[in-house]
């Protein structure tokens, strides 16, 4: 699953420069995250490292998004391919 960032977020700029992906940018209120770019760090990490720097805990699975590890896995590879 892709991730999404809520309005919980206080735009303290931790998350964006630690997406491997550059899934995540500024947008009018609040970081928005790509879904078609997130890959939860599959690929990268063994944890997404947004959820692991945000300190007030507001990038939760975007259930709009449902993708097994296998789907992350085959869309890493189509980004490090496009790179």
């Amino acid at each position: 699953m892709a991730l999404m960032i809520t309005a919980e977020c206080i735009n303290c700029d931790v998350c964006e420069p630690e997406c491997p992906n550059n899934a995540i940018y500024p947008g009018e209120e609040i970081y928005i995250i790509d879904p078609q770019r997130c890959t939860e760090c599959v690929g990268h990490y063994d944890d997404p490292q947004c959820v692991e720097v945000c300190p007030v805990d507001c990038i939760p699975l975007n259930p709009a998004y449902p993708e097994s590890r296998s789907e992350l896995m085959a869309k890493y590879q189509k980004i490090s391919a496009e790179s």
